[in-house]
């Protein structure tokens, strides 16, 4: 899965301000509708919160990882957010988190697409590296080039 392909400068926010994992995941959502990747703001959202009643998507080492397979999303998609301050997620290791990566995919299409999208972060976020450069990239295109590594 090429994440280089689903991020986009406009769906990346460095400054996100959030003091909840729902105002952020309603933040992310309205970045991805703006963007075209969601078509239906509130039926997306909602299975984000739903996924989230599950068990956290807050994976450990600051970084969460919320997701909906959605009726209300257009086409894979990905959100990236900095936040201004860490916030609580419930996280598997009990941290706040500071990054947080938000997956649509279309419902149809919800085998093993989200997976897949998944799969290819977490390869990513086990490195200590690719997560600080996440923390101190300056600009989306920053970003996107450490996506793209």
């Amino acid at each position: 899965m090429n994440l280089s392909e689903l991020l986009t400068e406009e769906t990346i926010i460095l400054s996100l301000d959030a003091v909840s994992k729902e105002e952020c995941i309603e933040k992310l959502t309205a970045t991805l509708e703006n963007n075209g990747v969601v078509h239906d703001k509130k039926v997306y959202y909602q299975s984000v919160i739903e996924r989230e009643e599950l068990g956290s998507t807050g994976i450990g080492f600051g970084v969460a990882i919320p997701h909906g397979k959605s009726s209300g999303a257009t086409k894979p998609g990905l959100a990236f957010g900095r936040l201004k301050q860490p916030i609580d997620w419930q996280s598997l290791d009990g941290n706040p988190v500071s990054v947080v990566f938000l997956i649509a995919v279309p419902e149809e299409q919800a085998g093993n697409e989200h997976l897949q999208i998944l799969s290819s972060i977490s390869r990513k976020l086990i490195h200590e590296e690719f997560r600080n450069k996440l923390l101190v990239a300056g600009t989306a295109q920053d970003i996107l080039e450490e996506i793209a590594k």
